[in-house]
C-alpha cells in the first residue's frame, strides 16, 4: 500500500535517494542539498508531497507558491512504482494543499526531452503552453545543475 502525505525536511534523506535513483534526473548542487530543501519546506511547509510504500519514499514533489502562483518542482515516481496512479495521486495531493492557500493556478517545468514527463503531464490533463518563452538568469553560479546518468 502506498500513503500519500505531507514531505518534511525528515523525508530528506529518501527523497535524495529517489532522485538519484532516476535516469536522467537533474539537481542543483545547492537548491537540491539539504539546507536548500529545508529552506523550500520552511517557505512553503504544507504543499510539498511524499509517497511512501513499505517505509521508503517512493514518489516526490516539491511545491510551493510566492501567494499568486504555484509551481511543483522535482515530480517524480521511483521506475518499480510507475503506472499505478501514485504520481497523479501525488500531484492532486499538492493541488489541493495549494487551493487550500489560496493559489489559483499551478505551473512547472518539464525537460522537452523527458518523454515519460511529458506524456504524464498531457495524460493528466495538463496543458502545454505554446504562447510564452521560459527565460532564467543565473543568480548563483556556484549552484551546479548535474544530470543523473
Amino acid at each position: 500500500m502506498v500513503r500519500i502525505r505531507t514531505m518534511t525536511i525528515e523525508d530528506y534523506k529518501g527523497v535524495y535517494k529517489l532522485w538519484m535513483s532516476i535516469r536522467g534526473f537533474a539537481m542543483r548542487s545547492i537548491d537540491d542539498s539539504w539546507e536548500g530543501v529545508a529552506r523550500f519546506l520552511k517557505r512553503n511547509p504544507e504543499t510539498s508531497v511524499v509517497a511512501e510504500a513499505k517505509g521508503r519514499i517512493v514518489g516526490a514533489i516539491l511545491c510551493g507558491h510566492d501567494g499568486r502562483r504555484g509551481c511543483m518542482y522535482h515530480v517524480c515516481v521511483h521506475q518499480d512504482y510507475r503506472m499505478q496512479g501514485i504520481g497523479k495521486s501525488m500531484v492532486v495531493f499538492a493541488m489541493e494543499a495549494l487551493k487550500k492557500e489560496r493559489i489559483s493556478k499551478v505551473s512547472l517545468i518539464a525537460f522537452t526531452e523527458n518523454d515519460v514527463g511529458n506524456a504524464f503531464w498531457k495524460t493528466i490533463g495538463w496543458t502545454k503552453r505554446e504562447d510564452l518563452n521560459y527565460y532564467d538568469f543565473v543568480l548563483n553560479e556556484e549552484n551546479i545543475v548535474k544530470f543523473n546518468q
